[in-house]
Order: structure tokens, then sequence, then C-alpha cells
């Protein structure tokens, strides 16, 4: 009768264990700084180009076809900051202005084709200029699935997807502070857009998608909101 005890108790021993852990994974997943084992620097971002503004806004178009070809990390450094990017290292300003510089966006980058990179997920973090391994694998075709079968966008070489964190505004700003976070959104994709012409690319902006199924893919917060896809590629 003993020994029966001490079996039952073992296996409930055994078995609170494994949830425990499974339960400390589960929140670790989205503590993207435990993960610096995980985490790739990226190379330094130019502040020149052959390019002008005036230039890049003129050759700007929504571009849906890429060619099958893989492209550098320099180049998806380059555009990562465009996002994101630190501008300013004393007050640590970003590439898009944000109202009262509270910042309330995050970037994650789905990896198809890129040299020196592995495919999966990976998040950027601007004030590091690193990106942190979330998942590994080209998900393209399930983030298709997911932004209403809109197939084209598996055959970038990457794919930027803009979020945001509502409350980091809200929280100074109230209900208005929801535009203000749209509009930086916008001026973040319209950096990347930009960007992309400079480097020779193409890309365009995709809104329609279900949002709920682009957290789960990408192992977003839950108070986190989707808002953007940029596919990315060198256009045929």
């Amino acid at each position: 009768m003993k020994i029966w005890k001490m079996s039952i108790f073992t296996i409930i021993i055994t078995i609170s264990i494994i949830f425990g852990y499974l339960n400390l994974c589960n929140q670790e997943k989205y503590d993207w700084r435990k993960m610096a084992k995980n985490e790739i620097t990226l190379p330094e971002p130019r502040r020149k180009s052959n390019v002008s503004l005036e230039e890049a806004i003129a050759k700007r178009r929504s571009i849906r076809d890429f060619k099958d070809e893989a492209i550098g990390i320099e180049e998806v450094s380059q555009l990562l900051w465009s996002a994101q990017g630190i501008t300013d290292n004393v007050n640590k300003f970003r590439t898009a202005p944000s109202a009262g510089a509270l910042y309330p966006l995050e970037v994650y980058i789905v990896i198809r084709r890129v040299k020196d990179l592995d495919p999966g997920v990976y998040k950027y973090l601007p004030h590091q200029h690193k990106l942190v391994f979330i998942k590994e694998g080209d998900i393209s075709t399930k983030l298709v699935r997911e932004a209403l079968w809109q197939d084209w966008i598996a055959k970038s070489s990457i794919i930027i997807v803009i979020s945001a964190i509502f409350e980091r505004t809200t929280v100074k700003y109230g209900k208005r502070g929801i535009q203000y976070v749209y509009m930086e959104a916008g001026h973040s994709a319209q950096n990347v857009c930009l960007q992309a012409v400079t480097l020779g690319f193409g890309t365009t902006t995709v809104g329609a998608f279900n949002d709920e199924g682009i957290k789960q893919l990408l192992n977003m917060k839950e108070e986190e909101i989707p808002i953007y896809i940029l596919p990315i590629g060198i256009p045929k």
C-alpha cells in the first residue's frame, strides 16, 4: 500500500515539474533579452546613398513579382534600420517620428532567402541593432494563408512585419493615441519602401490579413497588434 501511494506521489510530482517547465518556456519565449545566445549582430547601417531621396520617391512602386534570388545580410540590416533604427545615440530617437518618443512599434522579419542567415522568424532589437531568433524554417506559405492567400508574398526574399503595442502611446494620449500609433506605422513602412528602392529592391504594403493568425505565427505578445506586412525582394 505504501509503495502504491509513493508511486502515485512520484507521478504527481513528475507531472508538476513537467508542466512547470513548459509554462516557464512559454513565458520566456516572449522575453527576448533572455535569448542572448540566439542574437545576431547586424552590420552597421550606412548613412549615405548614391540614390537621392527625390529619386527614391519617384521610383517607388508597388512590386509583387520577385526573382528567386537571395539578398545580403547588409541589405537586411539597412532595411530594418530604416524601419526603426536608432539615429541619435544620446536621446535614442529612431528613424520614424513617434508621438512623445514612446515608440510603440515592434518589427519582425521572416527570412526566406538571405545570404548568411538561416530561414526563420526573427525580431529586430533597435537599440542593439540585432536580430533575435524566434523560430526556424520558412513559414512564408503559412503566412500566405493568414494573409488571405496572397500567394505572391511567398515569392519574396524577406517579409517584414510591423506590429504595435498601443498601450505604450495611449497611456499618455488616451484614445487619440490610437491614431498616433497608426500614423507612426505609416512613417515606418514608407521608410522601408524608400530604402528598398535605394537598394534596388521592390516591395509593397499589405494590410489584408488575419490578425490573430499572424500573431500566433510570429509568437507576438498578447497585447501586440500586427499592422503591416512588407514582402521585399529583387524585382523581375
